[in-house]
């Protein structure tokens, strides 16, 4: 609030606990402040689908579904996040299963790291849907030119990687990309933290969640991120049509406010709605993804 005077906060929660960070404010921000007072809840540990409940999240969501909010962040549960943002925002033209999208500071420059959590199972027109948002993102909101798109696996080499890998590597390269983004084929986990092969690195989000996870626990361990900029601390979530940020859920007070400034970029450069336009361009399968998750 004190770095960025344009932004006005809706609050979606209990109001003694709004009331602790108003008190925290000076007059002219308090003015910025709203509250929208709900109690109920999505824990960490409920299921996804209790979302479709009244809750804090469903509530915010409907707050920029009613064009009362321009963007939506959460540090609640992912899982009800996304179910409310998909339920209640609708989701894009080709894409059935939003991503998280966070990016990272590498040694070479920023890396788009797609998919971190979004959705957990993933087969081959997922990662391809994958691909093509990460490039997308990489260009809209990091002004990134011909974004180079790498598929993450144990090896850079051809057939290297579990079965998903195998089959999604040929389906990456024949896909169309967008902002003259190009695949550059398989890379792993150093190169997500190098940059040196690719801007984006794409993943399921079972894979993608516990890469960023163990690099911030490496970047707590080494005392900071490199010099390109700060530790990865929220993710867009692509796919829905409206600007939603997640940061997660041991999120500290600064974690937050860089996911509050995240969002407000994103708004301020109409992101969501350029990412969305620049995929109808893009040729997709309308068939249903394939789980490799076995049953």
């Amino acid at each position: 609030m004190r770095s960025d005077p344009d932004l006005h906060l809706l609050l979606v929660g209990p109001t003694e606990v709004a009331d602790g960070l108003i008190a925290a404010l000076d007059p002219e921000q308090r003015a910025r402040v709203t509250v929208r007072p709900v109690r109920t809840a999505v824990g960490m540990a409920d299921h996804p689908t209790a979302a479709r409940a009244e809750s804090t999240v469903r509530s915010a969501v409907n707050a920029v579904r009613d064009g009362i909010a321009d963007a939506l962040v959460s540090a609640g549960s992912t899982g009800a996040t996304v179910t409310a943002a998909a339920l209640g925002l609708g989701r894009w033209t080709g894409v059935r299963r939003p991503a998280l999208v966070a990016t990272l500071p590498a040694v070479a420059g920023p890396v788009v790291l797609v998919d971190v959590g979004g959705s957990l199972d993933a087969g081959t027109a997922a990662l391809a849907r994958h691909a093509v948002l990460g490039a997308a993102y990489a260009a809209v909101a990091h002004a990134v030119a011909a974004p180079r798109v790498g598929l993450l696996s144990v090896g850079t080499e051809t057939g290297k990687g579990d079965r998903l890998r195998r089959a999604a590597d040929p389906v990456l390269a024949a896909t169309p990309l967008p902002c003259g983004a190009r695949y550059v084929g398989l890379v792993e986990g150093y190169d997500v933290s190098v940059g040196t092969r690719a801007d984006v690195v794409v993943t399921d989000g079972f894979t993608g969640n516990v890469l960023l996870k163990a690099i911030e626990g490496a970047y707590a361990m080494a005392g900071g991120p490199p010099a390109s900029g700060g530790a990865p601390r929220a993710a867009a979530l692509l796919g829905v049509a409206g600007t939603v940020v997640v940061c997660h859920g041991a999120a500290r007070p600064d974690d937050v406010a860089s996911g509050i400034a995240l969002a407000a970029h994103l708004w301020r450069r109409d992101a969501a709605h350029t990412v969305s336009t620049l995929l109808d361009g893009v040729p997709h399968d309308p068939a249903p993804d394939t789980e490799t998750t076995p049953r």
